[in-house]
């Protein structure tokens, strides 16, 4: 059986694609990347807000295409959109095979195999992560699952369920295997990692995690993605300080900076407060890059409250922010509110945001020039642009968000660099001039449990 999967929406969803795929490839199925060359195309949806739902809902519309246009046998359609309206796509899209919600992971081969799409197990240790990309050399890693916050928008508790940490040693085991796989750099992912652990009584935290993925794999950078600053604690700051293999940038979303949208959010925090959080967190990590997310046209969102927003961005000087329009989300507490901002409106502010933080960014991002700094090369030669002879990531670029490093001199994709910062380019990348090639050894000795890794099962992991 030829697999194509399809991922949509975060980083997480990503992390569910890879699992997905190694029960495929476990009885026997072969990824291919051509939708009209695969016997069988899983999509992963999103179900976040309006754009997500409708870039799902067309690809599986393109996905149900393919049993006409293709070779596909059968469509699967998966994830927090299916979570969340599975009678309503099942009604309406009748060449869709199965659906499975993003809590149903466990189903997937059961129902496949009920189909007569997939036989037996090929291999004795099923369910061991795999990768599903083309960069393995960067890779996520979930810590929990679900989501405990009472956000007025967010539908994600409806979709994902409560939170739930996952047990320290199976997450250091996955960061092993992801190493023994050849990441060079992992992703902490979570709904909110700051809070990790809080429902296990064990003592456990985030950065005892931190502390102990550091101790026992030699994985050079571990980057932490979506933390409530509400739960980033002074241990937890002098953890990101000392570690050297925990990057210095945290990404913390604060959706809004006047204290009554915030109160209408029902989000914990007040502007008075994140701007005392965010002077903390700088002086006690010298260097730390925040990136954060905002949300513009919240139900009752006055000129006066945006005004407030951009004049804390501006005042706060973010390195990178993310926004998006409101959209109101069936089964949320916002979605009783009245949606009163007009869809232009939305549009205009988001793109008046958008304008500031642009040049904000490039401002900051100008304070780095002449830095000398470790990078991590993500294309060689042939693959980047502009004269560039490679692209790479500073430790202050996230994958697949912050922008690019174009690099003056070709090295090997997962390699790291050492280069000199020497330009601003297109408000969101840099150039940089490579020193020279990092040789590394082989790191320290892990725990021998590591080597027994590809004999583990991971398949009931994240359920």
């Amino acid at each position: 059986m030829k697999v194509a999967l399809v991922t949509l929406g975060c980083d997480k969803n990503t992390v569910d694609s890879e699992r997905y795929l190694a029960q495929l490839l476990d009885h026997g199925a072969e990824q291919v990347s051509e939708l009209d060359q695969a016997e069988l195309i899983i999509v992963n949806t999103c179900g976040f807000i309006d754009a997500a739902k409708r870039e799902s809902l067309d690809a599986v519309v393109h996905a149900g295409h393919m049993k006409t246009d293709g070779a596909a046998r059968a469509v699967v359609a998966v994830g927090c959109m299916v979570e969340r309206h599975r009678s309503e796509l099942a009604a309406s899209l009748p060449e869709v095979d199965l659906f499975l919600g993003a809590s149903e992971m466990e189903q997937l081969v059961p129902m496949l195999r009920e189909r007569g799409l997939i036989g037996d197990p090929v291999t004795l240790h099923p369910g061991v992560r795999t990768y599903a990309g083309d960069t393995p050399h960067v890779r996520y890693l979930k810590v929990s699952e679900g989501c405990d916050h009472g956000c007025a928008f967010c539908a994600i508790p409806l979709m994902r369920g409560r939170h739930r940490s996952f047990s320290l040693d199976d997450i250091v085991h996955e960061a092993q295997l992801l190493e023994l796989q050849g990441a060079r750099e992992v992703n902490l992912v979570a709904q909110d990692l700051a809070h990790y652990g809080r429902d296990r009584h064990d003592g456990v935290r985030l950065p005892e995690l931190l502390e102990a993925l550091v101790r026992e794999t030699s994985v050079p950078w571990f980057r932490n993605l979506y933390l409530y600053s509400a739960g980033i604690t002074p241990r937890l700051l002098d953890v990101v300080a000392r570690e050297t293999r925990v990057l210095r940038y945290l990404d913390m979303p604060i959706q809004h900076a006047s204290d009554a949208v915030l109160a209408r959010m029902r989000r914990p925090e007040r502007k008075v407060t994140i701007r005392e959080k965010v002077a903390r967190f700088r002086d006690a990590v010298p260097g730390l890059a925040i990136r954060t997310t905002c949300i513009v046209g919240f139900p009752g969102e006055t000129d006066d409250d945006f005004s407030q927003l951009l004049d804390f961005l501006e005042e706060m000087q973010f390195e990178r922010v993310g926004a998006f329009t409101y959209s109101a989300q069936e089964g949320t507490r916002a979605a009783e509110l009245s949606d009163d901002v007009p869809d232009y409106v939305k549009r205009e502010r988001l793109e008046r945001l958008t304008e500031l933080q642009r040049s904000i960014t490039t401002m900051r991002y100008e304070e780095r020039v002449g830095t000398r700094v470790r990078a991590l090369v993500e294309r060689s030669a042939g693959d980047a642009r502009g004269g560039a002879a490679a692209s790479a990531r500073l430790p202050w670029q996230a994958d697949d968000i912050d922008g690019v490093t174009w690099l003056d001199a070709d090295a090997p994709v997962g390699a790291f660099v050492d280069v000199e910062v020497t330009e601003v380019v297109d408000d969101y990348d840099f150039r940089a001039r490579v020193l020279g090639v990092v040789r590394e050894s082989a790191g320290p000795a892990r725990p021998a449990r590591s080597r027994e890794l590809p004999l583990a099962s991971m398949g009931s992991f994240g359920r």
